[in-house]
Formats: structure tokens, sequence, C-alpha cells
């Protein structure tokens, strides 16, 4: 006969998933110290649909770990994109990411932009969405990926990913808005 051998329960591995920045600090040495590439994208993730799934999934396949910065709630109110947003709060937004497989840790951050947290991780690869250009050099342009001057600095990559045309969580709000 063989043992039962206790199973966590998913609900804890997807909450331990979201981390604080001390215990994610001493994780990224254990992957570090096994030679793991980091990667590293941040975003609101306020409504998850298909065009984020696409876009995670690609960042995932650049390294070996894949960390998501979510912008916290008041992050998200810096960010002027409407009185309703974020729909869902940080928690809740946290949570649906951290639920995905190759997602291997979720941390928030609170400024407006991810510059210090990007700096916290320290990325092998930052990803952001080719509405910006990996080849931006000028912060004050729409276009420049908030942490690229310091990854590229460190030795690391800067990528873009195309998005799944037609998939937007402002596109979605309006279909519901609409309906």
């Amino acid at each position: 006969m063989v043992p039962y051998i206790h199973k966590r329960p998913a609900l804890e591995i997807i909450q331990s998933k979201i981390f604080p920045r001390e215990t994610l600090e001493k994780l990224m040495e254990v992957w570090r110290f096994k030679g793991h590439k980091i990667v590293f994208t941040n975003g609101c993730f306020d409504i998850l649909h298909r065009g984020h799934i696409d876009y995670l999934a690609k960042a995932s396949d650049l390294g070996d770990e894949l960390i998501v910065g979510i912008n916290s709630d008041a992050s998200v109110k810096l960010l002027n994109k409407g009185i309703t947003r974020p729909i869902q709060d940080e928690i809740s937004r946290a949570t649906i990411i951290a639920s995905l497989h190759f997602v291997s840790a979720v941390i928030f951050f609170d400024e407006d932009t991810p510059q210090d947290i990007i700096k916290f991780v320290n990325p092998e690869v930052l990803v952001k969405g080719a509405d910006y250009d990996a080849n931006e050099t000028n912060p004050e342009s729409k276009k420049y990926i908030v942490g690229s001057d310091y990854v590229r600095a460190h030795n690391g990559v800067v990528k873009t990913l195309n998005y799944l045309e037609g998939y937007s969580t402002t596109a979605i709000e309006q279909k519901i808005r609409n309906n």
C-alpha cells in the first residue's frame, strides 16, 4: 500500500507566489546561485485576458523565472487610467497572475513607474509590450522603457513583445459599458 502524500492546497501555493521584498530577495539569491535567468515585466493586469496570457507566457519563455511587478491600487490611480480603475483590487489582481504556472513570483510596487522595483530585482531580461521601443534612450519619450538603462548597465537585455491584436482591458471595459 502506498502511503498518502499530503498535497499543499492550491490556493496556498498561489498565495505563496506573492512576495514582500525581503522574502523575494532571498529567493532571487537562490535562483541566481542555481544559474537561473530572471525575467521581469510589470503592469496593472486589471482584467486578465487572452492578450495578457499570451504576453506573459512569451515573457516567461525568455528565461527561467518570471517575476511580475503589479501596480498597487495607489499606483494605478497615479497612472490616470480613469476613475473606474483599477476595476479589481491589488490582491485580486496579484492572485490571478500568481495562479499562472509560468509565473514564479509577483511583487507590488506603489510608485507610478517600476524603476525602483526593477533596480531591486535587477533582472537579466526586462520585458515590455511592443508599444514601447527597446532601443529608445530618451526617458521623456512615451516609447521609453523605464529601467532599461539600468538593466543594460548591469549586462541585462531589454525586449519587447508584440501584443495579441484585439485584446485590451480598455476594449473589454468599453464592451461591458456598451452592453
